[in-house]
């Protein structure tokens, strides 16, 4: 055992190797170890074989950066979302993070605070530092982003779609799924309804609310009531009051957010869930079904989101045609928050 070994140096690396060492170690220029470093595909199998057991006899590797240089690529890619506070963009975070890392990529993230002005700042700024981006939940107005998108490709879009541009795009069935919701608690008995509207900007409110409206008008006998809410826990909780007054004994929140801080106020108030009032949220975040009572809830798949937009953007990264565009269908979990309407 030698005296480094006993010092317990490192005996498989060696410090400091150069290209230039690899490069006369193989007997080939360094311009040939850098295209081999880099994974084009210009040399020659065996060459390329020689100078990667070479690389690794020698312990030889690649400054990150000075590769970056030579490819001219961050090996980055960025996610902007309107809330990191939302365990639904924490996850489609995740499932995007978890994707990139498997192609040596990673993920820088902003937040716009729900602000569309701060999201097209941020967008821009996010794009020039990145090889591509993922917007998630643009609350940007249509015109604004479609002006916007040719200035920010490579461009993945997860729930919002736009016919106007050809970026793909990861969506959500907002309609169809807020339409379950509501008709699960008229099965309940509930005619009186209230929607705990989420932020004007959002792409996902509109749906939900004209879907709302368009069941109210097509069924006999249905009320409808929209509160200006919002998509916060905090925003949640301050609507119990509002709830209450409103007389609606079916509560249909913009998320589930708002849904567990309705929850909340509505039993500070000594209304009990769902013997008064039935509550059902969006999404099925994961401590949905934790809270007291379990949540009901329509249930997206967000992890899959940022997966899948990780591949549609990898491929646009490669100079390759994306995948489809998909349309997910929400899925009604029925928990205890919804039981049939009082007498």
């Amino acid at each position: 055992m030698t005296a480094g070994a006993e010092r317990g140096a490192p005996t498989g690396r060696r410090a400091g190797v150069t290209i230039s060492q690899v490069a006369a170690a193989a007997g080939v220029s360094r311009a040939t170890v850098s295209r081999v470093m880099n994974g084009r595909s210009t040399v020659a199998a065996d060459l390329a074989d020689r100078v990667r057991a070479t690389a690794s006899a020698l312990g030889y590797e690649p400054n990150p950066h000075a590769r970056s240089l030579a490819l001219g690529r961050t090996t980055t890619v960025g996610l902007v979302v309107p809330d990191l506070a939302n365990p639904m963009f924490q996850a489609v975070l995740r499932g995007l993070s978890e994707a990139a890392a498997a192609q040596g990529h990673r993920v820088m993230v902003a937040e716009s605070n729900e602000d569309p002005a701060e999201e097209e700042v941020l967008a821009a700024e996010v794009a020039r530092r990145c090889d591509g981006l993922v917007l998630a939940s643009s609350r940007l107005p249509d015109e604004r982003l479609v002006a916007l998108a040719p200035g920010l490709g490579p461009l993945v879009l997860v729930n919002r779609e736009l016919p106007r541009l050809t970026v793909p795009s990861l969506t959500v069935d907002y309609g169809a799924g807020v339409r379950d919701v509501a008709e699960h608690l008229l099965a309940l008995g509930h005619t009186r309804l209230a929607y705990l509207a989420g932020p004007g900007s959002s792409a996902a409110h509109q749906a939900r609310s004209a879907a709302l409206r368009s069941l109210a008008r097509e069924r006999a006998g249905v009320d409808l009531v929209e509160l200006p809410c919002g998509s916060t826990f905090v925003n949640g909780h301050a609507s119990a009051r509002a709830v209450l007054d409103s007389g609606a004994t079916g509560v249909v929140a913009f998320n589930d957010l708002v849904a567990f801080g309705a929850l909340s106020g509505l039993h500070e108030l000594g209304v009990a869930v769902p013997d008064r009032v039935s509550i059902a949220g969006f999404d099925d975040i994961p401590f949905a079904r934790y809270t007291t009572p379990p949540l009901t809830t329509a249930s997206v798949p967000q992890h899959e989101l940022g997966s899948l937009a990780w591949q549609r953007l990898w491929s646009l990264l490669g100079d390759r045609p994306p995948q489809h565009n998909v349309v997910f269908r929400p899925r009604l979990v029925v928990r205890r928050s919804t039981g049939p309407a009082p007498r």
